[in-house]
């Protein structure tokens, strides 16, 4: 495992927390391991800008692995979720992530979009998620929609579900 201050998953890990797809794309090229880790143990694409697909969509070209989870169990269709990044969940889902992965809380993805009031990526995820899971502590999406008080998320669901 390379996990030392210069190593390749440090290169590769802080280029796509940059966003610098270009920089991204050359370690590739040169022979960077798509999941060479960094000194935290995470993976480029655990660590990306989420709103940036086009290094989502290289380094899952180059073999990234969408349903590995942190040590919360989060994936990052949890993060892409959670931030609400729509267009990069949707490409994460396109190479095979699993948006119904518990993290350690018991939240699938769209606890989590649902918690932050992202309406549109419940709307993706409804067609494809578990809308009755609840949580460790026994929440659905549509309970956190509503205890944090995402007023659209909570109509939609209550309109469509």
């Amino acid at each position: 495992m390379e996990t030392a201050d210069g190593s390749d998953g440090d290169k590769l890990t802080s280029a796509a927390a940059k966003g610098d797809s270009k920089e991204v794309n050359n370690l590739l090229e040169n022979g960077v391991k798509v999941g060479a880790i960094n000194k935290f143990g995470r993976t480029a694409l655990q660590v990306m800008q989420m709103g940036h697909t086009i290094i989502a969509k290289s380094l899952l070209k180059a073999g990234a692995k969408p349903n590995q989870q942190d040590h919360s169990g989060f994936t990052p269709a949890h993060d892409a979720a959670r931030e609400g990044f729509l267009d990069t969940l949707i490409t994460l889902v396109d190479f095979g992530a699993n948006v119904n992965i518990e993290n350690s809380e018991g939240n699938l993805p769209i606890h989590l979009a649902a918690q932050e009031g992202h309406t549109d990526v419940i709307i993706f995820l409804a067609k494809k998620s578990n809308l009755t899971h609840k949580n460790k502590k026994g929440q659905t999406p549509y309970e956190l929609a509503q205890m944090y008080k995402k007023t659209e998320a909570v109509q939609w669901m209550e309109q469509n579900l």
